[in-house]
């Protein structure tokens, strides 16, 4: 039925990763201890307790995913059920009421179907981005939790997050700064986070690095995670991934980890020492926005590690993309059963 839908004026292939207003978005509230049924509405805005405890102290949580037109003109949503069960960890960390997991997939689809005209037509290179969020309400000065929550999922349409595409990147290694503290809260998605590694972002970016990569926060011994998203790496045929109480499981990194199974690729989670970059075949930084995004060099103090010829992402990072994205708009078939259809 997707295939009859009157699709939005935009220019598809020339749209930036960034907010563009669409149709609806959907939003519940959580008082006297339940959680009410979703409304749709229209407004884009919403009014606030100057008081409210995500002003304060930082109660809010928030996830990424993604939509996309398939091949056969359906609309799929990218594993609903993994965000669902993340956003209730991180709300279980923060004291957050948690958000039932079928009500979470339920409010995605019908966000999707109310704004079925602004999901990219395939083969444009873009994606409807979806961004649940949920943020303590009730007015309280004390510090503490909130009496009262809003859970919304909005929508927009976003082209790739490099306009370069599935080009290698240059990446600085920032051991100034840290974007979570041992024990912290860098194992959940929270604003906190994020506003933790601007100026390590902002940092790399004015020496010219489009990422930058993190240390372990408490001995600044091992790889962590990039600004924005994981690390990955090849190692002959292993696939390599940090394992750390301080960065974020990726869906993205587990289900590339789960497709590098599915090649006869062994998969390792393990503490990666610094001096273990020297040997790695190839880097990646994943996550929902990017998918991968191929690192043609690291530097590290007064060391250079590259990767590949520069140029191009190499063979294996390579070939998981392909799978990934072509899982993802239907080009081939769903054996992981991942995509959730959503009807129009």
């Amino acid at each position: 039925m997707s295939a009859k839908i009157v699709k939005a004026d935009l220019e598809w292939k020339e749209l930036p990763f960034g907010y563009v207003k669409t149709d609806y978005n959907i939003r519940y509230t959580y008082k006297d201890g339940k959680w009410s049924d979703g409304i749709l509405s229209r407004d884009e805005n919403m009014s606030l307790s100057i008081a409210s405890p995500c002003l304060h102290y930082g109660q809010q949580a928030f996830e990424g995913m993604k939509a996309f037109e398939m091949v056969d003109g359906r609309i799929a949503v990218f594993r609903p059920d993994e965000n669902a069960h993340r956003l209730q960890n991180t709300c279980e960390r923060l004291f957050m009421p948690k958000f039932p997991v079928d009500k979470f997939i339920e409010g995605t689809k019908k966000v999707i179907a109310a704004n079925a005209r602004f999901v990219p037509p395939y083969g444009t290179g873009a994606s409807l981005y979806i961004r649940p969020l949920m943020i303590g309400v009730g007015p309280r000065v004390g510090l503490g939790p909130a009496s009262e929550y809003v859970f919304l999922i909005f929508v927009t349409p976003v082209g790739p997050y490099y306009k370069g595409g599935f080009i290698p990147v240059k990446a600085l290694i920032v051991e100034q700064f840290d974007r979570a503290a041992p024990n912290g809260v860098g194992d959940v998605k929270v604003g906190g986070n994020y506003a933790a590694g601007l100026r390590g972002s902002e940092f790399g970016h004015d020496k010219g690095f489009p990422v930058v990569l993190y240390l372990d926060p408490k001995e600044k011994r091992y790889i962590d995670e990039f600004s924005t998203s994981n690390f990955i790496a090849i190692k002959g045929n292993k696939y390599l991934s940090p394992q750390s109480e301080s960065i974020l499981p990726s869906i993205t990194n587990k289900s590339l980890g789960e497709l590098a199974t599915s090649i006869g690729m062994t998969v390792e989670r393990r503490a990666i020492p610094v001096e273990e970059l020297s040997s790695l075949d190839e880097v990646g930084a994943v996550g929902t926005a990017a998918v991968i995004t191929p690192v043609q060099s690291i530097d590290y103090r007064d060391q250079v590690f590259r990767y590949g010829d520069g140029h191009s992402a190499g063979p294996k990072l390579t070939e998981l993309y392909e799978k990934y994205i072509r899982l993802q708009t239907g080009q081939d078939p769903d054996t992981m059963n991942w995509m959730v259809e959503v009807k129009c």
